[in-house]
């Protein structure tokens, strides 16, 4: 714990993400106005002391639904990713340890998802299925499967012929209890170094799809479509889009630098060398 500590990289990163994480969490006691009231009389008011970061067009106070709107980003990110890392982590070990035809057609399929741009492949799916929470936990999760897909097949096929995997099929070990008990776990610290970017990615999708219009519906807020309804002023009255905009990098950015301070704690070989 207190070489990853000293890893710079996780703890900015770190702190980023707690930060952000504790604005939403405790969004209710942070502002005292409703994200969804509209008052046309202070319409794309300047920041200032009554509002912090301005408000839109439609007078509603920026900073409440900013704080309210990573709620659900931050939902759907976490949400989208678990269903690729449990997805994808399953299927490449599977495939990994199985090998045969059924390797063959997990990496065929995978090759396909692969080929897809990740927010052309979501925007089809959103469209598909329509805008809902469950249904953008499937539109972002599906193309980040093969991220995970890829990580848990190589290490399944590394670590299937280990001698504790081959005492353990001679004692009578089956296919799904070797996979679950011996695969699994070997697999996930390598997958876990790609969660945190994973999730970068899936707020940045997120974020996208609701610029587009395709996001969670009006009038639940999140980032993209805070964003998205400033879009016609971020010129005139900068502030109805660059607040959200800030956001996203930040929490984007919070996100990678927690990978990266994984990274160099999990791999052996770089933390030898920053001994060195």
């Amino acid at each position: 714990m207190e070489a990853i500590l000293k890893n710079k990289f996780f703890v900015i990163g770190g702190g980023i993400v707690l930060i952000i994480s504790l604005l939403v969490l405790f969004a209710p006691l942070l502002t005292s106005y409703d994200y969804g009231a509209v008052d046309l009389p202070n319409k794309q008011l300047p920041p200032g002391a009554e509002h912090i970061m301005g408000t839109d067009l439609y007078g509603r106070d920026v900073w409440c639904r900013i704080i309210y709107g990573g709620r659900v980003s931050l939902t759907v990110a976490l949400g989208s990713t678990a269903v690729a890392l449990v997805v994808g982590t399953m299927l490449g070990a599977l495939s990994g340890y199985v090998r045969g035809t059924l390797d063959f057609v997990l990496d065929r399929v995978n090759d396909v998802l692969m080929a897809f741009p990740m927010l052309l492949f979501s925007l089809v799916i959103g469209v598909v299925l329509g805008s809902s929470m469950k249904n953008m936990f499937l539109s972002i999760g599906i193309p980040i499967i093969p991220m995970f897909y890829r990580i848990a097949r190589a290490t399944a096929m590394s670590v299937g012929g280990r001698s504790y995997v081959l005492a353990a099929r001679a004692m009578g070990g089956g296919r799904m209890r070797v996979i679950l008990r011996h695969i699994i776990p070997n697999v996930l610290p390598h997958t876990l170094v790609i969660l945190s970017s994973a999730i970068g990615g899936a707020i940045l999708a997120e974020a996208s799809l609701g610029f587009l219009g395709f996001g969670i519906p009006q009038p639940t807020p999140s980032w993209g479509l805070i964003a998205n309804d400033g879009k016609t002023y971020m010129f005139s009255h900068p502030w109805t889009t660059a607040f959200a905009g800030a956001f996203i990098a930040l929490t984007i950015l919070g996100f990678n630098l927690l990978g990266d301070g994984l990274r160099d704690w999990l791999d052996p070989k770089i933390r030898t060398a920053a001994k060195r």
